[in-house]
């Protein structure tokens, strides 16, 4: 019996499969297309570049046509044109300069409080039933409804703002980080404890290691729950900042600076979303992670 797909001249080899001394099987292969034949693969970046082009381009459309108003939402062309003029006259790096130094100083006190209340209650019994519960307790209070209290507590200056940031960004801190902690599997801490670690050892080279993915998965999250904190801190008879330049633009109905100002803080958020991404691809090369095809 015989297949075949290609003339009894053609180049390709044979492989024959034998049954019996008279009755050979032949199987004519046909090779693989050369690879310039094959169907081009789009780069992954003009695919996810290609919905908010589309997005841009319709937005465009719609006010050059009439049907999107400049009072509703101004044009792509003019936000653009607005956010040149306000980086030309120096407002809107001023405006962001506030705004960072903001944000900073709450995450940094936040990840302060967050990561030390997580280690006292994920590291011993006692600071858990010290801590966790008041904890859980706090953290479903929704933290823009303690800006009164906080006016009334700090005033109306930067401490207010600065507290806000900071309490939004201790409690996804500290779920994640005390789930890292209470998560280690406990092979590995057997596995310590057969080397001869000590509890501080155990602590240093299995426990902290091993919380470190959710530690960062709760600073990912808690530097987005950063900026929304501050879109609402800087509403507190705030002088300066993004907020402040949103404020002043919605007094005036000026709907291309507001959309500047939302773009600054999206901005901000993806860029620092990128760093700390960054730092999970360094600190984390030991763990091996799906990245999909």
């Amino acid at each position: 019996m015989s297949i075949s797909h290609a003339p009894p001249s053609s180049p390709e080899a044979d492989i024959s499969l034998k049954s019996g001394p008279e009755n050979p099987t032949t199987v004519d292969v046909v090779p693989l297309l050369p690879s310039s034949s094959r169907r081009t693969r789009v780069p992954r970046w003009l695919r996810r570049t290609t919905g908010p082009v589309l997005l841009l381009l319709l937005w465009q459309l719609l006010s050059s046509t009439g049907a999107l108003t400049a009072d509703v939402l101004a044009s792509p062309g003019r936000i653009a044109q607005v956010g040149g003029d306000l980086i030309a006259d120096g407002s809107l790096t001023s405006a962001m300069g506030t705004s960072l130094q903001r944000v900073a100083a709450g995450l940094a006190l936040g990840t302060l409080v967050g990561t030390g209340l997580a280690l006292v209650s994920g590291l011993f019994r006692v600071g858990e039933d010290l801590v966790d519960a008041p904890v859980q307790m706090l953290r479903t209070v929704p933290f823009v409804g303690l800006i009164p209290l906080f006016i009334i507590w700090f005033g109306i200056g930067e401490a207010p703002k600065v507290a806000i940031i900071t309490l939004g960004v201790t409690f996804p801190l500290y779920l994640n980080v005390y789930a890292g902690i209470r998560g280690v599997d406990a092979q590995l801490i057997e596995a310590g404890e057969s080397l001869g670690l000590s509890r501080w050892g155990l602590v240093r080279h299995v426990v902290l290691p091993g919380a470190l993915p959710g530690a960062l998965t709760g600073l990912r999250y808690s530097l987005g729950i950063a900026w929304l904190a501050l879109v609402f801190a800087e509403q507190v008879n705030a002088d300066s900042g993004i907020g402040f330049l949103m404020v002043q633009a919605r007094d005036f109905l000026r709907t291309d600076v507001i959309v500047v100002c939302l773009i600054v803080y999206a901005f901000l958020g993806l860029l620092a979303d990128f760093i700390v991404r960054s730092l999970e691809r360094l600190l984390l090369q030991w763990r091996p992670t799906f990245t999909g095809r």
